[in-house]
């Protein structure tokens, strides 16, 4: 899980693992092997040890023919570069990648081939046998994006609960983790120039408990950000798995934390914005940036340091947000309409594309790529931004025709805040129905695209929005099991979605709710919500009767 490009079976007897299996350690997959002792051997009890560094031949017991006495790791750059090519077999397996990510990937699906008790993180029975099936499966992704959105905004993450999520990704060999950390519900970054983002606008009074329309209301403070050594040791955290973090700081609407902790980032004109807190509802808010100088330099000053905690050579990519930017009060502030004037802009949307711009032109002289919702298109697209296509297939399919890369993540398909059944027991139904089966046929690659077109199709992420999941159970159940099938997607060559084999895969999921339940994942059964997981007397926001591609 997923499912490899090819498996082979070599043989009928398993081979076992012992107390004396010993690493073979190849150039530039030590990581690798940190990573297979600090989890394999807490799972397993063995201490896989280090073969020496002048022996990498297998040591056979002429005695015990079935048992594993060396595992390889080595870099085959003849390989993909996430590829890999796992071969099980006495008294010697050996997993090689065309990187180090692809002998990550290959430790990964040895781990599953040892069975769900392989992901506790203590032996249950340090006298068991650990068996591995004699096999070579040779495999590498379909995408080299294949990601997955947390919102920490409306609802925080605790750094722990980041980490658990990372692991949770890498289990599933998906290697982009989106990191909304600013929105108008809470400001989640520490930036050392501006304390105030953090002391005032990290916190909100209260919370909307439900939709925006229910009358319930949880009236506990609610709040919480990274400081920068939290940020520094995700990121780290996260590259040891290859994974890719990307960081979102919205501009210039989903603000109002921000204009909060700096009022002079509002549009001062026309609203009293030293009066605003950070919002306790859901929705879109009307207060948005002011399009001035002094908020592109204050933003900038925030960029500076978030390249700093996100370097380039873990990633280029920094997301601006640009979603959803109400513009009444760039209708009514006469200060935004005299900056239209002054730059010879037509209207509103042509603003939002200059302060769009302004970014893109800023990431580009420091080497990184802006990354925006599909909003960025309206009023002209900057020139080397990365569009993320949420509101259905055509703004993807709009920015790959005119030569920009996307990302595919539409709302019918592969938001995971959607609910997954149309039962009256669903917790807090918010959307279109998206079941397993469902996101299990989303096809990332729009047909309306010519082969040329559609290599700008970096790849594919799934997005959890949290304005209704308040803890790390209701993560869980929207997150998993449809994470499993997004991760088939993501890195399978499946054929055309109609013709996908959905109960092979539902048979598989069969031991992956194993392997699930020893990483306790909290996610939603195939028979529907557990009584504690509803949410009754909940208001949601259903969706009912829409075409499946709106």
């Amino acid at each position: 899980m997923p499912a490899p490009l090819r498996l082979e079976r070599t043989g009928e007897v398993p081979v076992a693992l012992h107390d004396g299996t010993l690493l073979v350690t190849g150039p530039g997959t030590e990581g690798v092997a940190r990573w297979l002792r600090a989890h394999l051997g807490a799972a397993t009890g063995l201490p896989l040890g280090e073969a020496p560094a002048d022996s990498t031949a297998p040591v056979a017991d002429p005695s015990a023919p079935d048992r594993l006495d060396r595992l390889a790791l080595a870099v085959d750059p003849e390989l993909p570069r996430e590829g890999y090519r796992l071969t099980v077999a006495a008294p010697a397996a050996r997993i090689e990648g065309g990187s180090a990510a692809g002998v990550f990937y290959g430790a990964q699906s040895l781990r599953q081939l040892l069975g769900a008790d392989a992901y506790r993180r203590a032996p249950l029975d340090r006298d068991r046998t650990w068996t591995l099936p004699r096999l070579t499966v040779e495999d590498a992704p379909r995408f080299g994006w294949r990601g997955m959105m947390l919102d920490v905004s409306r609802h925080f993450t605790p750094k722990d609960g980041v980490l658990r999520h990372l692991d949770l990704l890498a289990a599933h060999k998906l290697n982009v983790f989106h990191f909304h950390l600013t929105d108008d519900q809470g400001w989640r970054v520490e930036i050392k120039r501006y304390p105030k983002l953090t002391q005032d606008g990290a916190w909100r009074s209260r919370t909307k408990w439900g939709h925006r329309a229910s009358p319930l209301w949880d009236d506990k403070p609610h709040g919480g950000f990274y400081t920068q050594e939290d940020i520094r040791e995700i990121v780290a955290y996260a590259a040891e798995r290859h994974i890719r973090v990307i960081p979102e700081i919205d501009v210039p609407g989903h603000s109002q934390a921000a204009i909060t902790a700096y009022p002079e980032l509002g549009n001062t004109d026309v609203v009293d914005t030293a009066s605003l807190s950070v919002w306790d509802n859901w929705g879109v808010s009307p207060n948005v940036l002011a399009p001035t100088d002094n908020t592109l330099r204050f933003f900038e000053g925030v960029l500076e340091e978030v390249l700093e905690l996100f370097p380039a050579d873990h990633t280029p990519f920094i997301h601006m947000g640009g979603d959803e930017c109400p513009k009444d009060q760039w209708k009514e502030s006469p200060a935004a309409q005299a900056r239209i004037k002054e730059l010879g802009l037509r209207d509103e949307d042509e603003l939002q594309s200059w302060f769009i711009r302004h970014f893109d032109t800023w990431l580009s002289a420091r080497g990184r790529r802006l990354i925006g919702w599909d909003e960025i298109l309206e009023g002209g697209l900057a020139p080397g931004a990365v569009v993320s296509s949420w509101r259905g297939y055509g703004g993807g399919i709009t920015a790959a025709r005119a030569g920009h890369d996307v990302i595919m993540c539409p709302e019918q398909q592969v938001y995971l805040d959607h609910r997954q059944s149309g039962g009256a027991d669903e917790p807090v139904p918010i959307g279109f129905v998206r079941t397993l089966e469902d996101v299990y046929r989303f096809e990332p690659v729009p047909p309306e695209l010519t082969p040329e077109e559609a290599r700008h199709v970096l790849g594919t992420q799934a997005n959890v929005w949290t304005e209704v999941m308040e803890g790390p159970a209701r993560v869980d159940y929207q997150v998993y099991p449809r994470l499993a099938a997004f991760a088939e997607v993501a890195w399978s060559a499946l054929p055309a979605s109609a013709d996908r084999d959905f109960d092979g895969f539902e048979a598989r999921m069969t031991e992956h709710y194993r392997r699930l339940d020893a990483l306790g994942v909290q996610y939603r059964p195939p028979t529907g919500p557990l009584p504690w997981q509803r949410r009754p007397g909940l208001l949601g926001r259903p969706i009912d009767g829409a075409p499946p591609n709106v």
